[in-house]
């Protein structure tokens, strides 16, 4: 799915420039002209941002949005199989469940080294003692299974 059909476009046409340029820079190169050299560093430039663009445009993929969640900071990821993420303060009790699941489906799984696949997706808040030292604490855990993509809320 493409980010912006624009992103897309402007990706062509930089390929289409950058093409035109290379051409150009063959005849700076045949003809001798002075700021042949300069050309060689535009026309990469523009291949180099046409190429960025396209693969841009090609492999992003949006954000998941969850009802009723909240966005929260990730505060530890380990690579591996736990994410913790902050509450902000004064989150509101129907909204903690929506949002561990929202961060637990926005979580790729490309590059993590879970040794059983499953990654433990923690939403953590902090309680303010008397002495003024704040403590955090586990609101809600959800388990994401890698292998079949399926998303458990632990109680």
């Amino acid at each position: 799915m493409a980010a912006d059909p624009t992103l897309f476009q402007a990706g062509l046409w930089l390929g289409v420039a950058s093409g035109l340029l290379a051409a150009l820079t063959v005849a700076a190169f045949i003809v001798g002209w002075g700021f042949r050299f300069r050309l060689v560093g535009v026309t990469s430039f523009t291949a180099l941002l046409a190429i960025s663009c396209w693969a841009f445009s090609v492999s992003y993929v949006p954000r998941i949005s969850v009802p009723g969640a909240v966005q929260v900071p990730i505060v530890f990821d380990n690579g591996g199989d736990l994410v913790v993420a902050a509450a902000p303060a004064g989150l509101a009790p129907e909204a903690v469940a929506p949002t561990v699941e929202q961060v637990a489906r926005n979580l790729r799984a490309s590059g993590r080294v879970s040794p059983t696949g499953v990654v433990r997706v923690r939403l953590r808040g902090l309680d303010n003692g008397d002495d003024g030292r704040s403590t955090p604490r586990v609101l809600a855990e959800a388990q994401r299974d890698l292998a079949h993509n399926t998303i458990t809320l632990v109680p």
